[in-house]
């Protein structure tokens, strides 16, 4: 059976044997933000599906965001499928900024309540490895995720992946915050803090350095904030850069202009530019 491994392996090539294909994609993706905050999460999807059928040969990609989305049921937005097993790997890509990254999100308001139960501040090995082990947490390494991250100043991008079994592994403490409290690093201490208005859990490793938290989702909380979290750069030794470390990216204005023509132009405008681009990206792949 074909895993998100072997994807991630077969990705990790390709963007290394054929860097000028990747940067091209990400420049056009997050070009969209010149359109608007959000217009390049969900183009993303579209997007990366396109670059999977379109240079990854062993994988075909279908864009199923939406649909499951409004059931509410599940949190992938992508289906990647191995060509030659035919094993589906259902994705939840995401794009974010440098900084806190939301892995998942828990809809039945089942981590936190759980965690509350288990005490506030676990070290015990074998009690967290049963948490771990919890049907409440499942979930917590159940989802592939696709990240796409950015540093707009820069203008560089990665495509970075949680290592859930190393942040299990690395576990040795979970510690309660509550809202206008900070765990602080180097006393190990919680100590006060302004600014959190919800109580999170921890996850701290054996050098006392930040893994990820569970965020409070309760009525008084957004509840599309509640889950898991971490965070690209406090937790940067627990991802694996499936494009070989950042690369740069650049705006590329004459997309823009393409989609303002394309809005305001007929489906046969449309069939002539995709027969166009087709051409275009056949000339990317002898490059």
């Amino acid at each position: 059976m074909a895993t998100y491994e072997d994807f991630k392996t077969r990705f990790k090539l390709l963007a290394s044997k054929n860097k000028h294909l990747i940067v091209n994609t990400l420049s056009n993706i997050f070009t969209m933000r010149l359109i608007g905050n959000k217009t390049h999460g969900d183009l993303a999807e579209i997007g990366m599906v396109e670059f999977i059928n379109q240079f990854m040969y062993d994988y075909k990609s279908i864009h199923v965001g939406k649909d499951k989305f409004r059931a509410k049921e599940h949190e992938e937005d992508i289906l990647i499928i191995d060509e030659i097993s035919k094993t589906e790997l259902p994705v939840s890509l995401k794009a974010y900024g440098d900084g806190p990254l939301q892995l998942s999100t828990d809809s039945a308001h089942i981590l936190f309540p759980y965690l509350e139960t288990q005490g506030k501040n676990i070290t015990d090995i074998q009690k967290i490895n049963r948490i771990f082990s919890a049907n409440e947490f499942e979930g917590f390494d159940a989802i592939n995720i696709m990240p796409l991250i950015y540093n707009e100043s820069d203008q560089k991008c990665n495509i970075m992946i949680f290592d859930h079994k190393k942040a299990k592994d690395d576990t040795t403490r979970i510690v309660y915050v509550d809202k206008n409290q900070r765990f602080d690093y180097d006393s190990q201490r919680v100590v006060v803090g302004k600014g959190r208005k919800h109580p999170i859990f921890v996850f701290i490793s054996s050098s006392g350095k930040y893994i990820c938290e569970v965020r409070y989702g309760g009525a008084s909380a957004n509840a599309l904030q509640r889950g898991l979290w971490t965070h690209t750069k406090n937790a940067l030794i627990y991802f694996d850069s499936m494009t070989n470390g950042w690369i740069d990216y650049s705006h590329n204005l004459t997309l823009v202009k393409l989609f303002s023509l394309a809005l305001n132009s007929s489906e046969q405008g449309h069939e002539t530019a995709n027969d166009i681009l087709q051409k275009d990206i056949d000339r990317l792949k002898t490059l």
